[in-house]
């Protein structure tokens, strides 16, 4: 890989990248102003790894590159890559170009950038309410929601239900089903919070509400993050079922003239209570408001494999190339959260592994997918819509290898997450005693109260029934932070990780067989999130 020298120049809002050998490139910025079936058991490993070829093309992968990249990904003109935003456009356009350098054909029909609607949106206050009876509750004073309900008009009976997770059927039609969550609104904090009022729908519900006793300063900050609206990708989806919260001075108000006793009810979470009021009923008008329509960019590439019977399957590579943009801060301080480690390091990584896989003379046997996202940060929504509207079949996506944050901390480990639920533990395990040199132990999850599993990019392959590894080398003291800056990052390390990504895509795309899910993890990942 040739020399590369990097030049910011951050007063006039661009950076340039001058490589030795004849490229150049200048980016100039807006200013400020997978197993679908459960798995048999697995079969024994076979694969026709050139080692040699893979060792000289996995030493391409340095440290000094790798620095070059995450500087120009993280300099301060990149203005934290928020998505939306002009930068992170730009940073889509450099990927691609570099896709198109090395060799790799498009990813998708109009080339290598896939872009999705990203829209935010949010409840017209004006346009919206909440009749009960005889009693008119006001959107924002006392209703509100934390994602984007049903618009239109919902009439129907009221249907009064405690916390708990009984199940309830038989709902008459277009309910307006009120839960009465407790004071710490317990009932909407378990997992199974979503999967229930998905029930309530699917019962005949037409609008579900959660009596909340949100003392004022909470029940304003909640009021507040709604009316700054939600991220919508591509088109809204009509039937989602969603729930609104109502304060309970407000139900207290209106059900009380009915003779409805609320203290009781609430004082009954552990018991199952369901109350049908016929003769009261409720309506809700809600209409939505676009705050902003715009739409954000992946990066698709595609190293076509070499072998016929196995070209059409897919080990897929991902990082995200987005971070959370500028941030308000205390006079003086630094307002731009560059992303070094989180995650211009894994977006990095992925670059060099693609350019690397592309140099060799033989390509692997199997098809190489070589995705960076946005909206990692917003919620996983570029790796969603790519998941959800894909190039190629996700049946046909045998692997994801996924890297976000990985530049920092131990200087020779990394945290493979999801090691457990796949055989792609043990071909990890044969790459890493293959290549001792690297240096680098990947451990299992040591974190597993924190849910990381669920929250990066890797999971919206997984729930779609790709085996997935995850690699991450956790938070640090800059995670989220201004100072998550390049000169921090462990290229060193970073750069053997590279090669490890490297050396496990070349073995699972060599694989005479597929990776294969542990049949209890498949039915508890993949079945139980609808894959």
């Amino acid at each position: 890989m040739r020399s590369r020298r990097v030049e910011l120049h951050e007063g006039m809002g661009m950076v340039r990248v001058n490589r030795a050998g004849g490229w150049s490139l200048l980016v100039v910025f807006v200013a400020l102003g997978g197993c679908r079936d459960a798995p048999a058991d697995t079969p024994e490993p076979s694969s026709t790894v050139d080692r040699a070829a893979a060792v000289a093309a996995a030493a391409t992968i340095t440290p000094e590159d790798l620095y070059d990249r995450i500087a120009l990904l993280a300099a301060d003109s990149m203005r934290g890559r928020d998505t939306p935003s002009p930068e992170l456009d730009a940073v889509a356009e450099w990927i691609a170009g570099e896709f198109e350098r090395f060799g790799l054909q498009p990813g998708m029909e109009e080339g290598y950038i896939q872009r999705y609607a990203l829209r935010r949106m949010t409840v017209d206050a004006s346009a919206s309410s909440l009749t009960v009876g005889d009693a008119s509750l006001a959107w924002g004073a006392d209703l509100t929601a934390t994602a984007l309900p049903r618009e239109g008009l919902s009439e129907g009976p009221v249907v009064l239900l405690s916390g708990s997770d009984g199940e309830v059927a038989d709902l008459p039609g277009e309910a307006q089903v009120f839960v009465f969550a407790g004071p710490g609104m317990e009932a909407t904090r378990g997992p199974s919070w979503p999967a229930r009022v998905e029930g309530l729908f699917a019962a005949g519900a037409g609008a579900v509400y959660v009596v909340t006793t949100l003392d004022d300063e909470r029940w304003t900050r909640s009021a507040e993050r709604a009316a700054r609206g939600s991220r919508v990708v591509g088109e809204v989806d009509a039937d989602r079922t969603t729930s609104m919260l109502v304060r309970e001075a407000a139900v207290r108000r209106a059900l009380g003239a009915q003779g409805i006793d609320v203290d009781a009810l609430q004082a009954r979470q552990a018991e199952e209570v369901r109350i049908d009021v016929t003769d009261v009923a409720a309506s809700s008008t809600i209409r939505l408001d676009i705050l902003e329509d715009a739409t954000a960019p992946n990066v698709v590439g595609i190293l076509e494999g070499s072998d016929p019977e196995l070209r059409d399957e897919y080990v897929v590579y991902s990082a995200h190339m987005d971070h959370v943009g500028v941030r308000p801060s205390a006079e003086g301080g630094d307002s731009i959260f560059n992303g070094a480690d989180d995650d211009a390091s894994g977006t990095a990584a992925v670059i060099e592994v693609a350019e690397a896989m592309a140099s060799l003379d033989v390509a692997p046997r199997r098809s190489m997918i070589f995705l960076l996202v946005s909206g990692e940060e917003k919620g996983l929504l570029g790796s969603g819509y790519f998941a959800d509207h894909p190039p190629v079949a996700v049946e046909a996506m045998v692997a994801n290898l996924n890297a976000d944050m990985v530049g920092r901390n131990w200087s020779d480990t990394i945290v493979a997450i999801g090691k457990e639920h796949s055989d792609l533990g043990e071909t990890l395990a044969r790459v890493n005693e293959a290549y001792p040199d690297l240096g680098m132990t990947a451990i299992d999850d040591i974190w597993p109260d924190e849910r990381f599993y669920f929250r990066s990019d890797h999971f919206n392959f997984a729930r779609k029934g790709v085996p997935v590894l995850f690699f991450f080398n956790g938070t640090h003291e800059d995670y989220h932070r201004a100072s998550d800056e390049v000169d921090k990052i462990d290229t060193e390390k970073t750069a053997r990780i590279g090669r490890l990504l490297f050396h496990l895509g070349l073995e699972i795309a060599a694989a005479d067989e597929r990776p294969r899910w542990n049949p209890d993890s498949y039915a508890d990942i993949v079945e139980d999130a609808g894959g």
